[in-house]
C-alpha cells in the first residue's frame, strides 16, 4: 500500500469531486420509483432508456468490491456465498446522483463456447450474457431483469484512479505486454493468472443498475425448489423423482400463490439462455407472495449453443402449468415475422458493444423455444389445457401498487 501510495503521488492522481446532489429526475431514482407488483420497469419505459445511457456514459466516480469478494476477505457475511471464487471478478462502480452499477468484465471471448467437461458451477461468468439476458427479459416481457448495457472500461482511470479501497488498489499491475490488469482478492484461485486486462487500458464489461437498497426496498432470497446439487456426483431430489412436483406443491408458498408458476416462467427463462446456476431467486417483500421473482446473476447463460438442457425445464416438464400470457408470447415469438432470433438480434443491437451474441447463440433461441412448445403441447395432451394453462390476466388497478408507496 505504501508503494501505491508513493505511485499515485507520483502520477499526482487527485480524487474526483464530490457528487452531486440527489436530483429528483435523475434516471436512478426514477428508475427506482418506477419499480411496482407489475415488474422493474413499464412496458416502453424512457426512464430505462436514459439509465442504459446513463451507465454508459457518465464517468465513475468510485469502485470498489462487491459483497460477494468482501464476503470472501471476511468483511461480511459469507452464508449467501455459493462456491466462490476469484475468478469472477464484479466490481461495484458508482455515478453521479448515487448512481451505481455491477461491473462484469469480459473473461471469455463471445466466439468461445464452454468446454463440454465444466461443471456449471465452475463455469466462466460471462458480460455479454448479463446484457442479452436483459434484451430477452424485455422481450418476453417479464421485466425482471435489471437494466444492463456494455461499456468499454478504462481501468485505469474509471477503476485504479478512483477507487479508495487499498485491497483493489494492490492487484492491480502492468503485464508483460503493457497492458494493465487486475484480479480477485480471496483465499484461493486469484493470483495474475486469473486477472483481466485492458488493451492496454480499455475493457469491455457489463454494467447492471443496482436495485434500490435493502434498507429501503427488503428483499427475500429463497432457495430455488429445483436448486441442483453443488458437487460432483450428487443428485437433488427433483432430478430421480418425476413427480417431485406434488411434493413442491404441498408446501407453503407454493401451495396457495402463483409463485410456482413465477418459478415456470424462470425455468424457461433460464432454459432459453442455458443458465444453469439459479439456486436461489430474491423478490420484494413489498408485494408479498404473489410478486415477481428478480431474474439476477445470468453472466453463466449463453455459454453453449450446441447444447440445449432440457433438465432446465423441470418446473415445467413436472408441474404442467403455464401462464397464459406467458404462452402467448411465446407462441408469438415462433412465428416468422416475429421470430425470436430475429426481435433479439436487432434489440442487441442498441448496445454499445455489439455484436454481443455471435449467430449460432441466436438461433439456438429459435430451437430452444420450440422445445419449450413441445413440452406445453405435451402436457395440454396429458391433462388439457384447461389444466396446464393459468389465467394470469389481471386488473390494471392489480398492478398499481409500487415499491413506495
Amino acid at each position: 500500500s505504501r508503494r501505491h501510495k508513493l505511485y499515485r503521488e507520483e502520477l499526482n492522481l487527485t480524487s474526483p469531486a464530490a457528487p452531486l446532489p440527489l436530483r429528483p429526475e435523475a434516471s436512478w431514482l426514477q428508475f427506482h420509483l418506477g419499480i411496482s407488483r407489475d415488474g422493474l420497469y413499464p412496458r416502453s419505459s424512457p426512464v430505462v432508456t436514459r439509465l442504459l445511457r446513463d451507465m454508459q456514459e457518465l464517468p465513475t466516480i468510485s469502485a470498489d468490491y462487491s459483497q460477494d469478494e468482501k464476503a470472501l476477505l471476511g468483511a461480511c457475511d459469507c452464508s449467501q456465498i455459493v462456491k466462490p471464487s476469484g475468478v469472477h471478478l464484479k466490481l461495484v462502480l458508482r455515478f453521479q446522483d448515487f448512481g451505481k452499477a455491477m461491473f462484469k468484465p469480459m473473461r471469455q471471448k463471445r466466439e468461445e463456447e464452454t468446454p463440454e467437461d465444466f461443471f456449471y458451477f465452475v463455469d466462466f461468468q460471462r458480460h455479454n450474457a448479463e446484457i442479452a439476458a436483459f434484451h430477452l427479459d424485455r422481450i418476453l416481457d417479464f421485466r425482471r431483469v435489471p437494466p444492463t448495457v456494455g461499456r468499454l472500461i478504462n481501468v485505469t482511470k474509471e477503476i485504479l484512479e478512483v477507487t479508495k479501497n487499498e485491497v483493489l488498489q494492490s492487484v492491480f499491475f502492468v503485464s508483460p505486454a503493457s497492458n494493465v490488469c487486475f484480479f480477485a482478492k480471496c483465499p484461493y484461485m486469484c493470483k495474475t493468472e486469473y486477472a483481466v486486462c485492458g488493451s492496454p487500458h480499455l475493457l469491455e464489461g457489463s454494467l447492471s443498475a443496482f436495485l434500490p437498497s435493502l434498507n429501503l426496498a427488503p428483499r427475500l432470497s429463497i432457495p430455488n425448489p429445483w436448486i441442483r446439487s453443488y458437487s460432483f456426483d450428487g443428485k437433488e431430489e427433483w432430478e430421480v423423482n418425476p413427480l417431485y412436483c406434488n411434493t413442491v406443491r404441498e408446501i407453503y408458498p407454493y401451495s396457495n400463490s402463483n409463485r410456482l408458476l413465477n418459478i415456470v416462467d424462470m425455468a424457461i427463462f433460464d432454459f432459453l439462455i442455458g443458465n444453469m446456476d439459479r439456486h436461489h431467486y430474491e423478490m420484494f417483500t413489498k408485494f408479498g407472495d404473489d410478486g415477481f421473482l428478480l431474474h439476477l446473476d445470468n453472466a453463466r447463460g449463453f455459454g453453449r449453443h450446441s447444447h440445449d438442457e432440457i433438465s432446465i425445464l423441470a418446473p415445467l416438464s413436472q408441474c404442467c402449468i403455464i401462464k397464459r400470457t406467458t404462452l402467448l408470447r411465446l407462441q408469438l415469438l415462433a412465428e416468422p415475422e416475429f421470430r425470436l432470433s430475429d426481435v433479439m438480434r436487432e434489440s442487441l443491437l442498441q448496445d454499445p458493444l455489439a455484436p454481443v451474441l455471435t449467430e449460432p447463440h441466436l438461433l439456438a433461441l429459435d430451437r430452444r423455444l420450440q422445445l419449450i412448445l413441445g413440452a406445453v403441447g405435451k402436457c395440454i395432451d396429458t391433462f388439457g389445457e384447461a389444466t396446464v394453462v393459468a389465467n394470469d390476466t389481471q386488473s390494471p388497478a392489480a398492478h398499481r401498487a409500487k415499491l413506495d408507496t
